[in-house]
């Protein structure tokens, strides 16, 4: 295996500054001749994996969801094996992939060279590994700005959820796929690539982030206080289950609303509705674990 990899690591977290250097050292030590770069504004980083990339075999990011979304345009146009190590808050791909949050385990996982082609949701043409949603979580992405993730992490999702929830209304939507159009009265509609997002909850029971399927859910909940009684459901993906919660599966799907709603992908707002959704199949080669 060719050991020159570039790595991207976002300086501008509590975690990943304080773990660049350790990165550093565990890579070199792995037998990787390394280029290091500080990620840029989310928009720029896929020009930057692209350029500084191209000469480079291997393709390492530390950071969280939101800089793996950022990234997931440029690793795909250069087709080169993604390795990650989770310095986010959420780290919910990681978590989809049994890759482990510790430097010394995620290291090991990109030194031993196991791969796994992933698929990658798109919406509007941008990229989105976890889930793509309209509704609750575009105020909670608004209210949980990088300031309060620097200073509270998991705290600050709590503080933000509390405020967001109090006020949350629902909105009408029109759901279309190629064998079904729904009209729904909803809180959020959220559409998921991968098993896991938000911190742990799943997406649904059998999700794969490798079925070439986009699982979406709309919470259909009179009051947003509802959902948290019902959190356990979401937490082990049998949310389905609920007479308030409406369930479809595709690998194409429309979400149109009266006005433009934004789009929330992987916890970043990416593009607004109407939204049009697809999936790439196995798009994204993927360090693993042995055991994945």
């Amino acid at each position: 295996m060719n050991r020159s990899a570039l790595l991207v690591i976002n300086m501008h977290s509590r975690s990943g500054k304080d773990s660049a250097q350790r990165a550093t050292e565990l890579l070199t030590e792995a037998g990787f001749d390394l280029k290091v770069s500080d990620t840029p504004p989310a928009a720029r980083l896929p020009s930057l994996i692209e350029q500084e990339g191209k000469d480079a075999s291997v393709i390492i990011v530390g950071g969280g969801d939101g800089t793996l979304n950022a990234a997931a345009a440029g690793i795909h146009a250069i087709q080169r094996p993604l390795g990650i190590l989770p310095l986010g808050t959420a780290n919910d791909l990681a978590r989809t992939l049994g890759i482990p949050v510790d430097l010394e385990g995620a290291v090991n996982v990109i030194r031993n060279g196991i791969q796994r082609a992933i698929d990658v949701g798109t919406v509007n043409g941008h990229l989105f590994f976890n889930v793509a949603s309209v509704g609750i979580s575009c105020d909670l992405a608004r209210e949980l700005d990088p300031e309060v993730k620097r200073r509270f992490g998991r705290l600050g999702y709590a503080i933000a959820g509390i405020r967001v929830f109090g006020r949350a209304k629902p909105f009408r939507a029109t759901i279309k796929t190629p064998n079904k159009t729904v009209g729904t009265r909803t809180l959020q509609i959220a559409v998921g690539n991968g098993r896991y997002y938000g911190g742990g909850n799943v997406i649904e029971e059998g999700a794969e982030i490798d079925d070439a399927t986009l699982r979406l859910y709309s919470l259909e909940f009179a009051k947003a206080w509802k959902i948290i009684l019902s959190f356990h459901h979401f937490r082990k993906g049998t949310h389905g289950n609920l007479e308030e919660v409406l369930t479809l599966h595709s690998d194409r799907i429309e979400i149109l609303t009266s006005r433009p709603r934004p789009v929330n992908a992987d916890g970043e707002l990416i593009t607004q509705t109407p939204a049009a959704f697809g999936v790439l199949r196995k798009a994204i080669q993927v360090f693993v674990p042995r055991n994945e």
